[in-house]
């Protein structure tokens, strides 16, 4: 698989505040990437070092295996990082023939990607005439124009409402299964876990977790269970191995797994050991879950 970018070592200070410190991580070609963290954790900053928009203090980035230089390269590259900026008094045909212009790219690729964010029926509306929703997926048909090896956006979903939302995340899948590799920085986990296959997650600048959203949820889960022989369940939960973690809030237990072990065959142990439960329900870990999970311990 072909590398689209790569991040060595990247640190960004701002005068005493260091803003990225010390990144590394890999884009891979035909993948959705989510920066994710919370506000000020440095996604933008990150983004806009590889954009060439912003100076890196140290360390190193390179695109497309590092064969190009980056000016090249951004021909290659359609990006989002502010507000959409068209001008109002025009239509967004007028709009995107002078995206076109200015980016050096034929003028018939309009239509097809007004299309394909939904727009075609609004095509000859002027730009003061859209929402917020709509502003945003005429951003994104303005950045396919070029038919980009790689779509970066900048907390794509800000400001906008459930519906507004949901087109968006809807578009971006649509985009990435054309074979567009995408990489998106937002705060939300929800939608990291709806349209991202890999995830590299910040806080205050630095990389907490890089990989795929599948490993970093492929805990084994966890049962909540309660009894009314408390103690004898929690005797036996600490002492099976197969148990990482056991907790006790409110009369309920819940048993992290250090192993795969299903509903049935907890319930014959317990049986078996004289342990009658009257709640038996297994779960698995959600990103949010994880995410905190390991914030938290990286805090501590």
């Amino acid at each position: 698989m072909s590398t689209i970018l790569t991040v060595s070592n990247l640190t960004k200070k701002f005068g005493y505040l260091t803003a990225v410190k010390d990144l590394s991580f890999t884009i891979e070609k035909g993948n959705v990437y989510g920066i994710l963290g919370p506000n000020g954790s440095g996604k933008s900053t990150t983004l806009g070092i590889v954009l060439n928009v912003v100076n890196r203090t140290s360390g190193e980035f390179a695109w497309f295996d590092g064969n190009i230089s980056t000016h090249q390269a951004l021909k290659k590259v359609g990006a989002i990082i502010e507000r959409p900026n068209f001008y109002p008094y025009m239509t967004a045909i007028q709009n995107l023939k002078l995206v076109c212009k200015i980016k050096e790219v034929p003028e018939n690729k309009i239509e097809e990607k007004l299309e394909l964010v939904g727009l075609l029926d609004r095509k000859n509306s002027k730009f003061s005439t859209y929402s917020l929703g709509m502003k945003q997926r005429l951003a994104i048909a303005s950045a396919l124009l070029n038919d980009p090896e790689i779509l970066i956006l900048d907390e794509p979903t800000n400001g906008l409402d459930p519906q507004g939302i949901h087109q968006i995340r809807e578009i971006i899948k649509k985009v990435a299964s054309t074979g567009t590799t995408i990489l998106l920085a937002s705060h939300l986990l929800d939608e990291v876990e709806k349209v991202c296959t890999h995830v590299v997650i910040l806080r205050k600048g630095q990389k907490l977790y890089s990989g795929r959203v599948d490993d970093m949820m492929a805990s084994y889960g966890f049962f909540e269970l309660k009894s009314s022989n408390t103690d004898m369940l929690l005797t036996f939960l600490k002492n099976n191995h197969s148990f990482s973690k056991v907790t006790q809030e409110n009369g309920l237990i819940t048993a992290f797994l250090s192993e795969e072990m299903n509903s049935e065959v907890l319930n014959r142990s317990l049986m078996d050991k004289g342990i009658v439960l009257s709640h038996l329900v297994k779960r698995k870990e959600s990103l949010e879950e994880q995410f905190l999970a390991l914030t938290k311990n990286e805090a501590n």
